[in-house]
């Protein structure tokens, strides 16, 4: 069926070693890892966030370039305060992150938030949105204060 739906997101990863030690810090648990291939981690209902040796990455694409490199990506995860903002960045720095923006009031909406890079140059904004949230039936809402 064609719809609108993505179950798998998956980045080329040049030291899976790291991303496993990162994201275990942050106690992720992996659905599945293939030790020096790939590690999945269920993220939501039927969303997987996948990480895939980079040059396992290029053989599966079968191109004789490196497709591997990441550019203009960034996973958000939101959280209810800023002071879960500062909490999150700081174990995400402590496990081998790189802040790239301290938490703070964003330019735009009414978010407070900051960026960090995982060890393989994953961009994540961890924000505190009080526009933003989830309803009972899992459909995210915009626009009203939670």
């Amino acid at each position: 069926m064609i719809g609108q739906r993505l179950h798998f997101i998956t980045f080329a990863t040049a030291n899976l070693y790291a991303a496993r030690g990162f994201y275990d810090a942050l106690g992720w648990t992996p659905l599945t890892d293939v030790e020096g291939e790939i590690i999945f981690y269920q993220t939501a209902p039927g969303l997987v966030l996948g990480f895939f040796d980079a040059t396992k990455f290029n053989q599966d694409l079968a191109t004789t370039s490196d497709r591997s490199q990441l550019g203009g990506v960034i996973l958000s995860h939101n959280v209810d305060s800023p002071a879960e903002v500062q909490a999150l960045v700081t174990v995400m720095s402590q496990a081998g992150g790189t802040l790239l923006k301290p938490p703070q009031a964003g330019q735009f909406g009414s978010i407070f938030h900051a960026h960090v890079e995982d060890p393989n140059g994953v961009l994540w904004e961890i924000a505190h949105n009080p526009r933003w949230g989830v309803d009972a039936d899992g459909n995210v809402v915009f626009g009203t204060e939670s």
